[in-house]
């Protein structure tokens, strides 16, 4: 379904920036309007071509998916144009270098190597996982099940960093910033099904969430691409109440795309005390100091 729609809608690249164009207004960039009204939101075709510097029948053809490797010099004209800060240019140009890349096959993809299991287990109580492209939870250690509250009872193969956003009722109640942290994932998501949509299993989540969430459906339509700000993120936790943590996310070598996700406190503070909780690392009895042989 979700490749179908994309397909009657044109390519990625068309989808962006009509996405986008309809966000800029004439006035934006100096053009004035006349009294009477604008069917179309934003920038018209003609207005943007010509703010590009590009013929209206190639910009249309670029918009209908018929023209998708613009040079390099079309795609920054287009950005300047549209007002692209540089996170939103680099997703333009990646739209447009998909037709010279061929998407690696991943039948691996799920897959974790001992090695990065044995690294998740040495970060305990630091809350850890790996996460894929598709944002599937392929592994963590004990802290990240306890922290996202409700991931227990999901089975292995359904946990899902966006499917757990918008389908449990516990997320919008433990993220302090859960508006912010939709708008990223969506992202990310929408991201990677401009520049590769035969991602294994990324139409399948799509279309899971467009029919069980209307919030993604209006978030996917708002096609933001913009990254998350590094910094520290709030929990209201169930078990162990509100706790802020730091966190970082790192590429994994050697791996189809898989990345690291790490929380952490400082130790001897109360939120890596609750930390110690959620890994279990807390409620350990101290061993009984043994007993001296009698000589």
């Amino acid at each position: 379904m979700a490749r179908e729609q994309q397909n009657a809608d044109g390519s990625g690249l068309g989808i962006f920036l009509r996405a986008r164009r309809s966000r800029v207004r004439p006035e934006d960039v100096g053009l004035v309007t006349g009294s009477g009204l604008r069917r179309t939101p934003g920038l018209r075709r003609e207005e943007l071509a010509t703010l590009a510097g590009v013929s209206v029948d190639y910009y249309a053809r670029l918009e209908r998916g018929q023209e998708t490797n613009p040079s390099p010099a079309v795609v920054d004209a287009l950005a300047r144009a549209l007002r692209l800060d540089a996170h939103e240019h680099q997703h333009l140009r990646d739209l447009t270098d998909r037709v010279d890349r061929r998407s690696a096959r991943e039948s691996s993809a799920r897959s974790v190597r001992p090695d990065i299991e044995l690294m998740l287990e040495s970060l305990r109580p630091n809350p850890a996982y790996v996460i894929s492209r598709t944002m599937d939870i392929l592994a963590g250690n004990p802290g990240s099940v306890r922290l996202f509250a409700g991931t227990e009872a999901w089975p292995a193969e359904r946990r899902n960093a966006l499917r757990y956003l918008f389908l449990d009722p516990h997320a919008p109640k433990l993220f302090a910033d859960w508006d912010e942290q939709v708008r990223t994932c969506v992202g990310r998501i929408r991201a990677l099904a401009g520049t590769e949509p035969d991602t294994p299993g990324l139409a399948p989540l799509i279309d899971e969430l467009t029919r069980e969430s209307p919030e993604f459906v209006r978030r996917w339509t708002d096609y933001d691409v913009q990254p998350h700000p590094r910094g520290e993120k709030t929990f209201h936790h169930p078990e162990v109440g509100d706790l802020t943590l730091g966190y970082q996310s790192m590429q994994l070598d050697g791996t189809p795309g898989h990345r690291l996700v790490v929380f952490f406190a400082e130790p001897g503070t109360p939120d890596h005390g609750k930390l110690l909780l959620l890994d279990g690392s807390a409620i350990e009895p101290a061993a009984e100091p043994a007993e001296e042989k009698q000589g």
